[in-house]
């Protein structure tokens, strides 16, 4: 790292601590931010589960990779309430804290929410206070007030960025606004498939239009819990498969190209794979959370569709883009504090 950005990393952390003890911060969660959607994207990095009542120390490292772009995959706060105001604290603390403050300062910043950001632990279309909150996670995430995605319900939402044959979109899907309910499991804990929806009808409809006939060369879909694993028993597209199957059956319908999957929600991080018919290239699915917080023991848990290690430490992913060479190549990296590389994976392309 450079001594011109330690410099003015240091200086960032001392004026943003020095307002905070001043009590001289916003009061209002919304900021805005300028986005360049035209800037070819190379490094794009992304994380869940941020827990404002820790120390959100991995920021100063995921910055060290100067990213062009920071993607939320949700528990981007710990909320869990139904009071409204209580939440907007919350937020509050976590977008205005000094180490955060480094990656607002560096990049753009998108993404989606997952259940304790949206506002109940394993939430669903059943949380009362659904539509108050997606107002404060927009608001949290700067998007325009004179977006789409507020004058609809959900917070589902894409990007398009760089220009000519270099543009990266980004499809960030809502898991929760919509969903139906688990079905839990008659054991002690987990959940078993069920019949239901993930999206609703609007959404899957929106999502349809937004794969279909894009020019990008690269798609990447972001939900808040895992797709293609299918073992655990916690949350995840498999517990409503007809949803699971519905939405490879589309990207096999719409052929998107280079399609890559991005989740959060499970304080861990693993790369999974699956060959689809109909598409030309093996989809992947990075799966990047616990940014604060891991699980307490190492154990093994069984992922047929795993291609990488499993890596039970605190953690942010990167991609990798070299426009250069044909196909393009895409590197996965798994990252952790000090900017530690604990996984390296080179995504195989369509040609």
């Amino acid at each position: 790292m450079s001594t011109c950005y330690k410099f003015i990393s240091t200086f960032i952390l001392f004026l943003s601590c020095s307002l905070l003890l001043q009590g001289q911060l916003p009061s209002e969660l919304f900021r805005g931010q300028e986005m360049d959607t035209t800037k070819v994207l190379e490094t794009i990095a992304f994380g869940s589960c941020n827990n404002q009542e820790k120390t959100p120390d991995l920021w100063p490292s995921i910055c060290k990779n100067k990213p062009n772009l920071w993607i939320w995959l949700g528990d981007n706060i710990y909320a869990d309430t139904k009071d409204m105001k209580l939440m907007k604290r919350k937020y509050m603390r976590a977008k205005f804290n000094p180490r955060y403050k480094l990656i607002r300062n560096q990049c753009p910043q998108i993404g989606i929410w997952d259940d304790h950001d949206f506002g109940t632990n394993d939430g669903c279309k059943t949380y009362p206070m659904k539509k108050e909150s997606s107002k404060l996670m927009l608001d949290f995430l700067d998007v325009p007030k004179n977006a789409d995605v507020r004058k609809r319900d959900g917070i589902y939402q894409s990007y398009t960025m760089g220009s000519g044959d270099r543009k990266i979109k980004f499809i960030l899907l809502d898991t929760r606004y919509f969903r139906d309910q688990f079905q839990k499991s008659s054991g002690k804990k987990g959940y078993v498939p069920c019949d239901g929806d993930m999206l609703g009808e609007a959404q899957w409809a929106w999502l349809e239009k937004e794969l279909t006939n894009s020019d990008a060369q690269i798609h990447v879909i972001a939900s808040g819990v895992q797709v293609i694993p299918k073992e655990h028993v916690f949350e995840k597209w498999a517990n409503l498969p007809k949803s699971r199957e519905r939405l490879f059956n589309l990207l096999q319908k719409t052929k998107p190209n280079n399609a890559i999957l991005l989740s959060g929600d499970r304080h861990i991080a693993e790369i999974s794979k699956i060959d689809l018919a109909g598409l030309d290239y093996p989809l992947y699915e990075i799966t990047s959370s616990g940014m604060t917080h891991t699980w307490k023991e190492i154990k093994n848990e069984p992922n047929k569709y795993r291609a990488s290690d499993l890596i039970i430490k605190r953690n942010f992913a990167l991609l990798q883009v070299n426009w250069d060479m044909q196909p393009i190549e895409l590197c996965a990296e798994i990252r952790g504090m000090n900017n530690e590389l604990f996984y390296r994976y080179e995504l195989v392309m369509k040609k």
